[in-house]
Parts: structure tokens; C-alpha cells; sequence
């Protein structure tokens, strides 16, 4: 296959376009910076694409993105997250509809944000949205994807987890303070976290490029999620360390802001994969423990 990735630096798209490589298909990157052999330019801020080169794709997944916690949320930075994500998706998925000979599958990122806080209930892909700001983020973003979807192009949201991987996402900054016997829960710890490992994140991704039967929103994440106070165990336990501290919210709130602490890091999603499952994927981590330990090892 032939398959242009957008966000093919980040965590998961340079993990993707690895795997991708390595089995044979060629990966064509949608890229702000260097356009040559291999990659295709885009500019979403003022909407400019190279339509032409975009002819005769087989598959397109679109992971591109500012970054949600990686400021404060100011609006500044929150104006900057929706924008990026509502029109860099409205560009691309205009830009194939209009297409010749357009992709037979479009995958186009979101997240189990979309659920908003919603504390033990079981959430699966038939479940409706949240109304805080990441939920409403994540509505318009797969909104964004209708031109696409209107032409023809089989479009799926990948309402992707918290990504466990020891390079980078939510796990990396958390490893040395484990380490150094100083890690704790956040709060209560009773919010749940939906988790997937980098490799089933990729794994599921290439699932969705092959199985033509499935689209719409489709929830990447393990079949077990956890709450913050367990998964604060089984990491002390990967690394032998204890991991008795607790994070009080104030303290969140006085790093990170009420906002960003109450619908980000104190949210709870206890989001399951019913589609994937049903399709028969399987995955390779299903406990969190053992996942932790394994990806601790590296």
C-alpha cells in the first residue's frame, strides 16, 4: 500500500511509519518542513496542500496535532489545539474528497477525551460525548472528516487512550520520579485511565487500514482500563520501587491550572474496544502490570 501519514513525527506516527516501511509499504509524509522523495507539503495555516500528489494514495492516516498537555491551558494554547486539529483535518479531508482518484480509507485521530468525565461508567463506541473542553475538541475534530466521508472515502476516528510507551506519551515523564521511589497517585486515584501499548497502537491502526468493514469512531485502547491508583501500583511494582505518595489536586491546580487538572489529569474514561474486538483483533497487552514490566525491561 501506499499510505500518506500526517504527524509522522510524533510518538505514534513515527512508530507506524516504521512498521509500515518494514513490511513493504511505502509511507509518503504530509509535512510542513522538507518536501522531496517521500514527502508531500502542507501548510494548514493558510490552508495550501499539494492536491496534485495526492492522487492514487491507497490510505491515508492523519495524526497531526498541537499538542494537548504539553502547556498550561491557556486560550492561547487551547485556541491553538482546536484550530490545528478543525482545520488541518477540514484541508486534508477536502483536499481527497476533491481528488480523482482518491484513498479508499481515511484514519483520522481523536481520543477517549471525547467521553468527557464520565467516573466508572463503561463507555464504548455507541456512547455520547462529553460536554467539557476536550469532549467538545474531539467532536469537531471528527466532524471535520464529513467532506471525506461525503465522497465516498471510508472514514474512521481513532479515539485513542493514554499510549504507554517508555519514549515518550504520558509514561516517559513519570519513569525517573518512580524510580527515585517518588511516584503516587493523582488525587483519590479513582479515575480511570484507558491505556493501550505503543505496539497495539500500531498494530490496531494497520488492523483499521486492512479490515474494510470498519468505521466511524473506534476506541484504541486495552480491554482493561485502570484506575490512576492501580496503574500507581503496577508501575512502583515494574520498577520495584514503592509508590505510597499522593499527588494532592491542589498541587495539580497550582502546576497545570483548575481546567487543564479537573478535565485532563483527574478526567475519568473507562473506555472499551468493543469494535476492535468484534472484528477479531487481538491484542498483545491486555494487563497493565505485565505490560508496564515489559516496556520497563527496554
Amino acid at each position: 500500500m501506499d499510505v500518506l501519514i500526517s504527524g509522522s513525527t510524533g510518538l505514534i506516527g513515527s512508530a507506524l511509519a516504521r512498521s509500515l516501511s518494514s513490511s513493504g509499504h511505502r509511507v509518503i509524509r504530509l509535512t510542513r518542513g522538507h518536501q522531496g522523495h517521500g514527502a508531500i507539503a502542507w501548510d494548514p495555516v493558510s490552508g495550501e496542500i499539494d492536491s496534485e500528489r495526492l492522487e492514487r494514495l491507497d490510505a491515508v492516516v492523519h495524526l497531526a496535532g498541537e499538542g494537548i498537555g504539553e502547556h498550561r491551558w491557556t486560550d492561547g494554547h487551547k485556541g491553538r489545539v482546536l484550530t490545528s486539529r478543525v482545520e488541518g483535518t477540514t484541508l486534508l479531508a477536502g483536499a481527497l474528497a476533491k481528488l480523482q482518484h482518491p484513498p479508499a480509507t481515511l484514519l483520522s485521530a481523536s481520543a477517549v477525551g471525547f467521553y468527557g468525565d464520565r467516573g466508572d461508567e463503561i463507555l464504548d463506541e455507541k456512547s455520547g460525548p462529553g460536554d467539557d473542553f476536550l469532549a467538545q475538541v474531539c467532536v469537531a475534530w471528527e466532524a471535520s472528516t464529513s467532506a471525506a466521508e461525503e465522497a465516498g472515502i471510508r472514514v474512521a476516528h481513532l479515539r485513542t487512550g493514554i499510549v504507554l510507551s517508555p519514549h515518550g506519551g504520558a509514561l516517559k515523564p513519570q519513569l525517573l520520579p518512580f524510580r527515585l521511589g517518588l511516584g503516587g497517585k493523582l488525587g483519590k486515584g479513582k479515575h480511570y485511565w484507558s491505556w493501550i501499548s505503543l505496539d497495539d497502537e500500531v498494530a490496531a491502526i494497520r488492523h483499521l487500514l486492512e479490515w474494510d468493514d470498519l468505521s466511524g469512531p473506534v476506541n484504541l485502547t486495552a480491554p482493561e482500563p485502570v484506575t490512576n491508583a492501580a496503574f500507581t501500583k503496577a508501575l512502583g511494582r515494574a520498577l520495584n520501587r514503592p509508590a505510597l505518595l499522593t499527588v494532592p489536586p491542589a498541587a495539580l491546580r497550582a502546576r497545570f491550572g483548575r481546567q487543564m487538572t479537573e478535565e485532563m489529569l483527574l478526567a475519568s474514561q473507562r473506555a472499551v474496544p468493543r469494535k476492535l474486538q468484534g472484528s477479531g483483533f487481538q491484542f498483545r497487552d491486555t494487563e497493565v502490570e505485565a505490560t508496564l514490566r515489559r516496556l520497563c525491561a527496554r
